[in-house]
C-alpha cells in the first residue's frame, strides 16, 4: 500500500520484526473502536482488542496510541500490530544466497510463508529476515507459495522497489522450476500449457475454464524413474498456483499436492512437502545494469 509523506507507517517501529498494518474506518454504527475491530476481524473479540490498545498496539493518524475505550470515528485510519496466538512453528530455515545494497536472494524451505497472513506471523520468511538482518525496509519482489521451496527475492531500498517490481510486471524475468509428478505415458513433451485460470471452490483454489488464456507454462520432461518423473517448468505468466493447476490439468499432479486435483483435509505432514522447487531466476538488474542469476541449492528426490 502506498503511503503519504506524513503517514505514520513511515515512522512506526517494527515490533518483533513485524511492521504495523493500516485499516480505514468506514461509516457505520460502531460505538467503540474495539467493536469495529471485533467485527472486522471476527477471530479476535473486542476484549482482546481493548487489551491490545492498553498495550499501545493500536495507533491513530497522529501517531498516538488509541485508548481502550476510544469512540469510533469513521473516515479515519488506524494502525495496528498483528498478533497470532499459539502460532504453529515452522522448523525449517532459509539460506541467504546473495546480498548487496539493493537485493537479497534467499533459498526458502517448504512450509515457510513468505509474508505474515492468517495463522502465520513470526514464522514467516519476511519477519525472520528482518529480525536476522535488522533491515526494516525489506520487501518481497515476487510471490512463492508457502508449500513451495526455492529462490525468493527481496528489495532493500524503498526507492528502488518500483524498478524491480516492473521486471515481474513486464515479464522480463526468466524463471525455472522443477517438479516431481507421475510419469504419464503418451503425454507428448515438451509442450506449452495455456489456459484461463479463475478463482474456484473452495476460495483458495484456482480452476481452468473456457476463455481467453491468462496463464502460460512451458513443460519439459527431465528424467523418469519408475512411475515418477522430474519435470522442468518455465512459467511465462505468474498466476497464483499456476504450475500446480497446469500439472493437475495434464493429469500429472505434483507429488504431495494437497489442493490439486482434490483438496486433502488430513493433517499436514511436514515429511511430505509439495515436490515443487523454484530452481532458478535470472534478469538484468534495472538498478545496477548487471546480469543477475540465482539458483537454489535444494534438491527434489526422484524415487
Amino acid at each position: 500500500m502506498a503511503t503519504r509523506a506524513d503517514d505514520p507507517l513511515r515512522t512506526l517501529p517494527l515490533r518483533n520484526g513485524v511492521g504495523a498494518s493500516c485499516v480505514g474506518l468506514p461509516g457505520g454504527a460502531w460505538a467503540k473502536v474495539a467493536d469495529f475491530f471485533a467485527d472486522r476481524f471476527p477471530d479476535v473479540d473486542s476484549s482482546t482488542w481493548r487489551q491490545r490498545m492498553q498495550d499501545g498496539l493500536v495507533i491513530d493518524e497522529a501517531g498516538l496510541a488509541v485508548p481502550p475505550d476510544a469512540a469510533y470515528r469513521p473516515h479515519t485510519r488506524l494502525y495496528y500490530y498483528r498478533e497470532v496466538s499459539a502460532e504453529t512453528p515452522v522448523p525449517f530455515e532459509a539460506q541467504i544466497l546473495f546480498q548487496d545494497d539493493h537485493l537479497l536472494a534467499v533459498d526458502k524451505p517448504h512450509f515457510l510463508p513468505m509474508v505474515p497472513g492468517g495463522r502465520y506471523l513470526q514464522h514467516t520468511l519476511l519477519v525472520r529476515l528482518k529480525q536476522q538482518l535488522g533491515i526494516d525496509t525489506l520487501v518481497p519482489l515476487h510471490r512463492i507459495d508457502r508449500e513451495t521451496a526455492g529462490i525468493a527475492l527481496f528489495g532493500i531500498r524503498p526507492e528502488e522497489r518500483d524498478a524491480y517490481h516492473a521486471l515481474f510486471r513486464d515479464r522480463a524475468v526468466t524463471k525455472h522450476y522443477e517438479a516431481i509428478a507421475p510419469w504419464r505415458r503418451g503425454l507428448a513433451l515438451p509442450l506449452t500449457r495455456r489456459s484461463r485460470m479463475v478463482e474456484g471452490t473452495p476460495f483458495f483454489r484456482l480452476q481452468e475454464v473456457d476463455g481467453e488464456p491468462n496463464s502460460e507454462t512451458r513443460i519439459e520432461l527431465a528424467e523418469t524413474c519408475g512411475d515418477w518423473a522430474r519435470y522442468r517448468l518455465a512459467p511465462l505468466t505468474g498466476r497464483r498456483h499456476q504450475l500446480r493447476v497446469h500439472m493437475a490439468g495434464l493429469g500429472v499432479p505434483i507429488r504431495y499436492d494437497r489442493f490439486y486435483p482434490e483438496v486433502d483435509n488430513s493433517p499436514e505432514d511436514l515429511t511430505r512437502p509439495l515436490q515443487l522447487l523454484a530452481r532458478a531466476i535470472g534478469f538484468k538488474d534495472p538498478v545496477t545494469g548487471l546480469p543477475r542469476h540465482f539458483e537454489s541449492l535444494r534438491t527434489l528426490t526422484l524415487d
